[in-house]
């Protein structure tokens, strides 16, 4: 038997997006599969994970962002920011002697990479979600040495593997993500009617999304088509859930609400009425939250994966998302309605074709043969073996490493 690994997991933040919940899955299957877990994350309210995790959780204070930037040079500091906690917390707490390092996005990786250097950890993994187009200099240039510098980059989609080849020239292997089945069920656990009440969930049909307001979650398209759907559906609510994050994306967020208000002289009352915005959704109520939409809408321009579909589908919706991988390399078109997500018209006529019973129902019963594909324990053991071809490689002795890379 292989001996059991010691792993540590870098996480930026505490509130619950994509990659922090990858981390926190696979820190969980990790340590269920007998391997020494501790998970590093940036906590900037001292609040922690909403989230119990078996493995070891080690939360790295995080300041305020610095004040009295311009925007754009304010995103940039706070990176730099962001790096430098985590590189002060390592080096003033040595960690123990990992076997693996294992960033999910690029502030863990940088600063792994300062601490490589250093000679205090060996063995740097990093895997990348997806990779951004950004405007600035230095934060396209720390994503191309998040992705260029550790010893190995992982990914969880067929699009981003090809990008991080004909790209970087990297050929990075492909992990899986996940669903907690046990989590996401179609099955009432009796929360449903008080969250409703809760969270103003009055109408009828509820239209869910989660990922908060953001350009590439294709918000104000979104929006838009909601609106045609409520001239055939007046009752209809659009639930946008979540929103932590760690760029600022209050322009395009004032543009979607410009939108709403010039709707609300076709529409009546938009926010708070047939637009429900409740923010970050506790980890206890976000399964019920599922359970009470009846479809879920999802049309991303650019999306890592997209665990919340698999989330969506485990719950029993049916799912309108866009018609482009990721989303295409593990739904079809019997298993979701795909559209093209910069045509307003399109998803609105996906939207409204959803409430059709045959539709809905013919989606949720092809959607479900996905499932039994996205185990976080199968996603553990990919990237196990990972790491194990990692270590006999490059061994487990930081100095050392650090020697070699001299």
């Amino acid at each position: 038997m292989a001996p059991a690994l010691n792993v540590a997991l870098l996480t930026y933040a505490t509130k619950l997006r994509g990659s922090v919940v990858h981390t926190l899955e696979l820190a969980t299957a990790l340590t269920e599969l007998g391997h020494q877990v501790c998970v590093y994350a940036l906590d900037k309210d001292g609040q922690g994970f909403d989230r119990a995790i078996p493995a070891r959780v080690q939360l790295v204070p995080a300041q305020p962002p610095p004040t009295g930037l311009a925007p754009d040079q304010a995103t940039d500091a706070l990176i730099r920011q962001r790096i430098q906690e985590f590189v002060d917390y390592f080096l003033a707490h040595p960690a123990e002697n990992c076997d693996i390092y294992h960033a999910q996005d690029c502030i863990g990786a940088n600063a792994l990479g300062q601490l490589r250097q250093a000679g205090r950890v060996a063995n740097v993994v990093r895997t990348v979600h997806h990779i951004e187009d950004y405007a600035s200099i230095y934060l396209r240039q720390c994503q191309d040495q998040s992705i260029r510098h550790p010893d190995l980059c992982l990914c969880v989609s067929d699009r981003w593997q090809a990008a991080l080849r004909d790209e970087y020239g990297i050929a990075a292997p492909r992990v899986i993500n996940g669903v907690d089945l046990k989590r996401f069920s179609p099955t009432p656990s009796g929360q449903e009617d008080a969250l409703k009440a809760r969270y103003g969930l009055t109408g009828s049909p509820i239209f869910l999304t989660v990922g908060g307001i953001e350009p590439r979650k294709n918000s104000i398209r979104l929006l838009a088509a909601f609106a045609q759907v409520l001239t055939h559906q007046p009752q209809a609510q659009l639930v946008i859930a979540g929103g932590a994050t760690l760029f600022d994306y209050e322009p395009y967020r004032q543009e979607f609400l410009a939108l709403a208000k010039e709707l609300e002289q076709q529409h009546g009352p938009m926010m708070g009425k047939s637009v429900l915005l409740p923010g970050v959704i506790p980890d206890d109520d976000l399964p019920a939250l599922y359970r009470v939409a009846d479809a879920f809408c999802f049309p991303s321009t650019k999306e890592g994966w997209g665990l919340v579909v698999l989330e969506a589908i485990a719950s029993g919706l049916p799912v309108i998302t866009a018609d482009q991988p990721p989303f295409t390399e593990f739904l079809s078109p019997d298993q979701a309605l795909l559209v093209e997500p910069r045509s307003v018209e399109a998803i609105a006529q996906a939207m409204l074709a959803v409430l059709e019973a045959a539709i809905a129902q013919g989606l949720v019963e092809q959607s479900r043969a996905v499932l039994p594909q996205y185990a976080w324990s199968r996603s553990a053991e990919l990237h196990l073996q990972h790491y194990r071809r990692l270590l006999r490689t490059h061994g487990r002795n930081p100095a050392n490493f650090a020697a070699s890379k001299k």
